[in-house]
């Protein structure tokens, strides 16, 4: 699987003029999750798969958001979405701190 480092992601992003962001919006993430692989040098396959093909479009010419809209992103639900009384979705016990 193709690896970039986060500054060839980011090189290939601005050959796209999208920024995080946009980027984000386009495949359904939310820009934070993107931009905390800076902290580790290197984004995930995937990723850099999708913003190659972008970059790839874009200089022959084609508009890549109609591509994109076909194939219908989904936003997918943030993890560790707790309600009360539950800790990312499993049950907790009450915790007894009158003593």
């Amino acid at each position: 699987m193709l690896r970039l480092t986060y500054a060839e992601f980011i090189a290939e992003l601005d050959r796209t003029s999208l920024s995080i962001r946009e980027f984000a919006d386009l495949i359904g993430m939310r820009p934070n999750s993107i931009s905390n692989y800076a902290s580790t040098g290197e984004v995930p396959g995937h990723l850099g798969l999708i913003a190659t093909l972008l970059c790839e479009l874009k200089s022959h010419g084609l508009p890549f958001e109609d591509a994109v809209a076909r194939a219908g992103p989904t936003n997918k639900r943030s993890r560790g979405r707790g309600r009360p009384g539950r800790f990312g979705g499993d049950p907790q016990e009450q915790l007894d701190l009158s003593t």
